[in-house]
């Protein structure tokens, strides 16, 4: 299929797309982003919450399923088949990139719903920099996820370049003196679409598939990713103690 002609674009990075994964057969919390929070899919608020950055010139939801699709349907939302098949995120990212024309394109975690325009501005800031071609998030790391396998920790380089991601406490403070502080990853993604096109050409590696985090696919290939830093937390939707957290959050918003 060919791909559609991009319409203008205001952003200083090009046309900058934001595709939301809405994978429904979720092993930790099947049908995750059908599940209601606070009368609305969970896929709903994170549709929601993508819209109200303006740095996305569109957004796009990647289905896998007749289900997701069909909501989509209903809501008028831009869709794209993806097969059920695809391993990650970012595969079913390179699959909506094959119609949907742009210069970056910004993996939303379908389980994002607390995403704010803040986290777009901050995950696009380094593309200033011809160099680099793929972006992520992080944030400080509260005391309560240091020891939390679902929140991943990444170290970085003086330039912002990823070393490693883990579900494990990196760096290991073994004096305890405190020198470097313990960062969260924010699952968000930014590639240029030629990196997004190696991304895809690359078969999962042994650390990929020991830790179950794709983007060390990028960093066993030599692929540079940079981390930016933002200030806002998010709590990725995982746990039915996540989506109690969330409503609450959503729910305190919707009040104010």
């Amino acid at each position: 299929m060919a791909a559609s002609a991009p319409p203008p674009s205001g952003a200083p990075y090009g046309r900058v797309v934001g595709v939301i994964p809405a994978r429904l057969a979720s092993t930790r919390l099947p049908n995750k982003v059908l599940r209601e929070i606070a009368g609305e899919p969970l896929l709903a608020w994170v549709y929601r919450a993508a819209k109200a950055c303006p740095l996305l010139d569109e957004v796009v939801i990647a289905a896998d399923s007749e289900e997701v699709q069909a909501l989509c349907r209903q809501r008028g939302w831009p869709c794209v088949m993806t097969s059920p098949e695809l391993p990650s995120g970012t595969d079913r990212l390179f699959a909506v990139s094959r119609t949907v024309e742009a210069e970056i394109y910004v993996n939303v975690q379908g389980d994002e719903p607390l995403l704010r325009p803040e986290h777009i501005a901050d995950i696009l800031s380094p593309f200033a920099l011809p160099q680099v071609e793929v972006t992520t998030l992080k944030v400080l790391c509260t005391p309560e996820n240091l020891n939390n396998p679902n929140a991943v920790k990444v170290v970085t380089a003086h330039d912002g370049r990823a070393l490693y991601f883990s579900r494990a406490t990196i760096p290991y403070d073994r004096d305890g003196s405190g020198h470097a502080p313990v960062w969260k990853h924010l699952g968000l993604y930014a590639y240029r679409r030629a990196a997004l096109e190696r991304f895809a050409a690359l078969a999962p590696g042994a650390l990929e598939q020991t830790e179950r985090l794709e983007q060390l696919r990028l960093l066993e290939n030599g692929l540079a990713l940079y981390v930016a830093a933002t200030a806002y937390d998010t709590v990725g939707v995982d746990t039915e103690e996540d989506l109690r957290r969330v409503a609450a959050v959503l729910t305190g918003n919707r009040a104010s």
